[in-house]
């Protein structure tokens, strides 16, 4: 059924192919594993590990933290800073934008996420 996978790893260029020094921490699991402990993984993978799950000895997937995409409100302000020189003037916002902005923010409701079961 998997008879490919050593063909698939011959034809993957060396970029394609995992780099597992690209972690500190690699976990290697089998699929078998990952699926019977999937929420072990998860736990493992929230601590900071990397976990490859592997069919025989190739891998087929890499679960990794997610990288939060936040930006720090002083990261803004010194991009807009740089911006605005770049540009040579500070742009302003216009009254219309900066009303639908105010009305957003007058109307908008709490947010009430679903129960997950």
């Amino acid at each position: 059924m998997r008879d490919y996978l050593p063909l698939l790893a011959l034809l993957l260029t060396k970029e394609q192919r995992y780099n597992p020094d690209m972690a500190n921490n690699v976990i290697r699991i089998s699929e078998s594993e990952a699926a019977r402990n999937f929420a072990d993984v998860l736990a493992r993978v929230r601590a900071g590990a990397e976990v490859v799950i592997e069919s025989g000895k190739l891998p087929v997937a890499v679960l990794r933290p997610a990288e939060p995409n936040l930006r720090l409100l002083s990261e803004s302000i010194a991009l807009a800073k740089k911006h605005a020189e770049e540009l040579g003037y500070e742009p302003r916002m216009d009254q219309e934008f900066a009303a639908d902005l105010e009305e957003i923010i007058k109307n908008r409701r709490p947010w009430n996420p679903p129960a997950w079961e």
